[in-house]
């Protein structure tokens, strides 16, 4: 891996030309926008407005992009461990970064139930990948990926997009992978995202927070550093360094 990246890493894009709504002055409705594209500056403005695109629909149909009215996170000190996750990861290593194509892949297997991730998400994520902007968060075992996830990286959020395993506790692991990679001096203010709670990510210890509140605990995440694990450009990233 490259040593740590100076202030201009990760890549800030070109700005979007697309304006995104006040979430906290939408409808009651998870959905506050339609439109725009997928550039590299229309997804990081979104996300920096506490705002993240879904779509549902074919390609040719308008974006959709959500904040839900109560939005999913995970307190770094609420992770819930058992014994026995603690054992799978005692099998497992976690690494970030180094098989990023292969994680979304993975995320995006269309025999997935309920898969959103299609092509041209894909393709989007990864030009913000190769931009210091997005992250994998692999479980490797045996020389062999066996789960992980990815998400979106700007200051003190993390916002989490999607999860796989191939064998059991590996996605599991990745997370518990993640929360020690952001618990740092700056954990108490770090945000980590998982756009909603559903029942296994409440047993993991994910909570709702009004759509007011994520606004606020956004605003003091972004002000913060990236961790240091997302501070080093990856292999074949557009870093204009050459690193």
């Amino acid at each position: 891996m490259p040593a740590a990246a100076s202030s201009s890493w990760p890549v800030e894009p070109p700005q979007t030309d697309w304006a995104f709504p006040d979430p906290t002055r939408a409808e009651d409705d998870d959905l506050v926008s339609m439109g725009a594209d997928l550039e590299p500056g229309t997804i990081l403005a979104a996300y920096r407005r506490g705002l993240f695109p879904m779509p549902m629909g074919g390609p040719d149909d308008p974006l959709l992009w959500w904040a839900p009215q109560r939005r999913g996170v995970l307190p770094l000190d609420a992770l819930r461990v058992s014994r026995s996750l603690r054992q799978s990861a005692r099998r497992m290593e976690v690494r970030v970064d180094t098989a990023f194509p292969a994680v979304i892949a993975a995320c995006a297997d269309p025999a997935r139930e309920s898969g959103w991730i299609d092509a041209r998400m894909a393709e989007a994520y990864s030009r913000l990948h190769r931009l210091g902007w997005v992250h994998s968060v692999e479980t490797w075992q045996s020389g062999r990926l066996v789960g992980g996830l990815y998400g979106v990286a700007v200051g003190g959020l993390f916002a989490g997009e999607s999860m796989f395993h191939h064998v059991r506790d590996a996605s599991k692991v990745a997370l518990l992978g993640l929360v020690d990679l952001l618990r740092d001096e700056h954990a108490g203010d770090r945000l980590l995202d998982v756009q909603w709670r559903t029942p296994h990510l409440a047993s993991l210890g994910v909570v709702e927070v009004s759509r007011s509140s994520y606004t606020a605990m956004l605003r003091g995440a972004l002000a913060l550093p990236l961790p240091a694990a997302f501070q080093r450009a990856p292999l074949g990233s557009d870093d204009p360094r050459g690193r």
